[in-house]
């Protein structure tokens, strides 16, 4: 691949217009139009997730809890931001709620499963255990449905998977929570005398890991937003502290896995989750009202200007996906979902910064030339998943139970906001 050419717009009001109707086009045409209503299941209820390149049905991998919240959270914000979709949304909404909570939800023991066969039934590919990184999704589904709807019943089942979650999950002495629970709730903690780890849906059994207790704090923040309980509000300040004094060491790197009491276990750095960690950090900051809290700015900052340090594809633009953390990328992949998390932080942390340095606005730039040049498929939309180092998609699959509309939708709605407020605060200020 040659270098990609890119002329840099200035940070002006007219360029702050300009690419957010771009972006708000790609949010039509990428994600809401070729995701909904397709994906919604009028058979066995919830939402269909696997699709081909040219958005055809293919082989099922069943019903997962992630992607079910994720889709429910996502029709909903079209609803709350999307106003020409509102009233076409809204019965989506509330088919993803009745999924959760009639389906999902293990009406004889609680908690949500980690996922199901198509017809509801418990299946070999999930097992019937319970997972804190699933049931984080379910919760922030519900909480974004009833930011939407205002349905009390759906208030209702968020807060009774809050409270199941604090019977069941919390780690009461070393804080955060367990991941992995047997189907009645009870936590899966490591064997001292195996010498060989467990491996479930990409998470090593027994241990704590920077990915569920990062969306636990995601999911907690958007509950926050719509139930003030104080409860909630400690847990929501634990994990921030969590998340950004554990979690995240200098330079700027986060650990992906760890032990019960919080001892780190060696392993890669993920580009990804560095600059998402970034947004969410902050956006969990906000909701408790402490936006300028120095500790918290600054870890926020350090993730990105360390991914952009040594992630990021200065001939093209893209975050590759993860490497040592004082080294090369060791793989050079990219992904669509850590693409987009990165187009949502480098402009965030441009309406933060950008009066003290241009770094982040031409990141962002070139991200988004990036997504357009590669990502994204000009012939039948969406987004690939995968892209090779020479610019060409690894799959050309549009959908599975790991990736739905969440990721890009959640960045371009933001995106297209944030240049939309950006736009109109430069231009109240001459």
């Amino acid at each position: 691949m040659a270098p990609d050419p890119i002329t840099y717009l200035p940070a002006t009001p007219a360029s702050y217009h300009a690419l957010s109707e771009q972006v708000h086009e790609m949010l039509r045409t990428d994600v809401l139009d070729v995701w909904f209503p397709r994906a919604v299941d009028s058979q066995h209820g919830g939402f269909y997730s696997d699709w081909t390149r040219d958005w055809m049905k293919a082989p099922s991998e069943g019903k997962f809890s992630v992607m079910q919240g994720r889709m429910t959270w996502i029709a909903a914000q079209a609803v709350l931001r999307e106003p020409r979709t509102k009233a076409a949304y809204l019965p989506i909404v509330q088919h993803g709620v009745t999924f959760l909570r009639d389906v999902m939800w293990d009406k004889q023991y609680g908690g949500y499963y980690w996922g199901l066969a198509d017809d509801g039934t418990i299946s070999p590919r999930f097992g019937d255990r319970k997972q804190m990184y699933g049931i984080s999704f379910c919760i922030y589904g519900l909480s974004g449905a009833y930011a939407a709807t205002h349905d009390p019943e759906t208030l209702e089942q968020a807060k009774r998977s809050f409270r199941w979650v604090e019977e069941h999950a919390h780690d009461d002495r070393n804080g955060g929570y367990f991941e992995w629970l047997t189907r009645e709730g009870n936590p899966i903690l490591v064997d001292p005398s195996a010498v060989r780890v467990e491996q479930a849906g990409g998470f090593p059994v027994g241990y704590k890991s920077m990915n569920t207790h990062i969306h636990l704090l995601e999911s907690y923040t958007e509950l926050y937003s719509v139930w003030k309980d104080e409860t909630l509000r400690r847990r929501l300040q634990e994990l921030l502290g969590i998340v950004r004094d554990k979690v995240t060491v200098q330079p700027g790197a986060m650990n992906l896995f760890f032990t019960s009491d919080w001892r780190p276990v060696p392993d890669h750095d993920s580009y990804g989750h560095d600059v998402e960690a970034t947004y969410l950090l902050l956006e969990a900051a906000e909701a408790l009202g402490e936006t300028n809290d120095p500790t918290t700015e600054r870890i926020a900052r350090m993730l990105t200007d360390h991914a952009l340090a040594y992630g990021w594809d200065d001939a093209h633009g893209g975050f590759f996906r993860d490497g040592t953390f004082d080294g090369r990328p060791e793989d050079k992949f990219k992904e669509w979902w850590v693409q987009m998390e990165g187009l949502n932080t480098l402009l965030l942390l441009h309406s933060k910064y950008g009066s003290n340095t241009s770094v982040y606005w031409q990141a962002f730039q070139k991200q988004l030339q990036f997504i357009r040049n590669y990502q994204e498929d000009p012939t039948y939309h969406g987004y690939y998943n995968l892209i090779d180092t020479d610019g060409k998609p690894l799959t050309t699959d549009k959908g599975s139970i790991w990736k739905g509309a969440y990721h890009d939708g959640r960045a371009l709605m933001n995106v297209t906001e944030r240049l939309n407020r950006m736009a109109a605060q430069t231009e109240g200020s001459h």
